[in-house]
């Protein structure tokens, strides 16, 4: 039932802009292997092999520490509705911080929100589809509006204060690379 792929083909990329949710997997050599949901027009297919995501602030900063010591990524799709399928896609990520000169170039392609922490580069290496037949129907009510709320209650200033006291370190306690600290 699953295929393999190289690359996104045309029917990957439209179920992609279809989903309003997906999924990302990482991993440091040891310790918790994440897996954070991720909504809110925040996912771009760039090429073919090649696709960022914008993460907001958040609790944790997981992502970014796993992805500095290995790079490893999954990002998966689920079909919630219609045809049943999952797409998964593998690769080598790579982070990029407001301060470096990328920010600039992937920024346009999102919208512009307060919270913004990261994107996330993934070079694809393998899609994989799946059935899915096992994913229930879901049914999408809405965007929630609580993680931009905060964020601009908090205005900029305090999203990077925010950094500095709850984003600086992974639970396993591995640098997240967020501050510009040279050491």
């Amino acid at each position: 039932m699953a295929e393999q792929f190289e690359a996104l083909d045309e029917k990957h990329i439209e179920f992609i802009t279809q989903q309003s949710l997906y999924f990302v997997g990482t991993a440091g050599a040891e310790g918790k292997v994440n897996v954070s949901p991720k909504g809110m027009d925040s996912f771009r297919v760039i090429n073919k092999q090649r696709v960022v995501w914008l993460n907001l602030t958040g609790s944790g900063n997981e992502s970014a520490a796993h992805v500095q010591e290995n790079g490893r990524m999954t990002v998966m799709f689920c079909s919630f509705d219609k045809q049943p399928l999952i797409l998964r896609l593998y690769g080598q990520a790579r982070v990029v911080h407001p301060r470096d000169k990328e920010w600039d170039q992937f920024s346009p392609l999102f919208p512009q929100f307060t919270g913004a922490r990261q994107f996330f580069e993934l070079n694809l290496d393998l899609v994989q589809t799946s059935c899915g037949f096992a994913v229930p129907f879901y049914e999408l009510k809405g965007e929630r509006p609580t993680l931009v709320n905060w964020a601009e209650k908090k205005g900029r200033e305090g999203v990077e204060q925010y950094w500095v006291d709850r984003n600086t370190l992974s639970l396993d306690q591995q640098d997240t690379g967020i501050l510009n600290d040279e050491s």
